[in-house]
C-alpha cells in the first residue's frame, strides 16, 4: 500500500497497518516536504515524484490511503491518485469496534484504534474517524470528514461532507450538521448547524461564517 504523507497522521496510518500485519510492500509519498528522507524508520521507502507513484501502482501495490488529516487535501489527493491508478483503500484498526449489521464504510476511511461504531452506521468515502470516537446507531456522516478523538454522535445525527469535528465534540441524537462546517472541540451540538459556518460552544452556536 502506498500512503500518501510521510509525516503527522501518515504515522498514525502506518501503526494500523503494522499492527494488522500489512506493511509488505509499504511505501510512503511525499513531494512537497524538502526535508523528506529518502526512507522513512530506515524501512519504508518515500516515493517523491507521479512517476514514481504510478510505476508503484502498476508493478507493486495498487492501493493507496490518504495520511493526512485536511478533509478538502484528502479529496484532492484522492482525485490525484486515482487518476494515476491507484485504488482508493479503506485502512481500520483491529482495535476498533463495528457494528455487525448495516454499516457501510466508504471506499478510502481511515479507522483507528478505540472508535465504536454501532449497527446501521454510514460513513462516507475517504472518511476519518480519530482515536475513541463513537458512532452510535443511524447515524450518517458524509464523505472526506475529519473526525477527532473522542467524539460522540449519537442517533440518527447526519454530518454532511467535508465536515471537520474536533475533539471531545459532543453531537446529540437527530442533529443535523451541513456540509463544510467545522465544530470546535468540547462543543455540544444540540439543534442543526448549517453549510459553510463554524459553531462553538455549550450549546454550540454560529461564531464564524465561511
Amino acid at each position: 500500500m502506498l500512503i500518501l504523507g510521510a509525516k503527522g497522521f501518515a504515522k498514525e496510518v502506518l501503526e494500523i497497518l503494522h499492527q494488522n500485519g500489512d506493511t509488505e510492500k509499504l511505501c510512503f509519498y511525499d513531494d512537497v516536504s524538502k526535508d523528506a528522507p529518502d526512507v522513512l524508520f530506515n524501512q519504508f521507502k518515500i516515493l517523491k515524484s507521479e512517476d514514481e507513484a504510478k510505476s508503484y501502482f502498476e508493478n507493486m501495490d495498487p492501493r493507496f490511503t490518504v495520511g493526512i488529516g485536511n478533509p478538502k487535501l484528502r479529496k484532492q489527493l484522492y482525485e490525484k491518485f486515482s487518476k494515476l491508478g491507484g485504488k482508493f483503500t479503506s485502512v481500520v484498526s483491529s482495535n476498533a469496534e463495528i457494528g455487525s449489521y448495516g454499516v457501510n464504510i466508504g471506499e478510502g476511511c481511515n479507522i483507528l484504534g478505540g472508535v465504536r461504531i454501532s449497527n446501521d452506521v454510514q460513513i462516507g468515502k475517504g472518511t476519518m474517524l480519530y482515536y475513541n470516537s463513537v458512532i452510535t446507531h443511524d447515524v450518517c456522516i458524509g464523505d472526506f470528514c475529519e473526525i477527532s478523538p473522542s467524539v460522540t454522535i449519537l442517533g440518527r445525527a447526519k454530518i454532511g461532507s467535508n465536515c471537520q469535528i474536533f475533539a471531545g465534540a459532543i453531537i446529540f441524537p437527530d442533529v443535523k450538521i451541513g456540509n463544510n462546517s467545522v465544530i470546535a472541540a468540547g462543543s455540544v451540538v444540540r439543534s442543526d448547524i448549517p453549510e459553510n459556518v463554524m459553531a462553538a460552544g455549550i450549546p454550540a452556536v454560529i461564531k464564524k461564517i465561511f
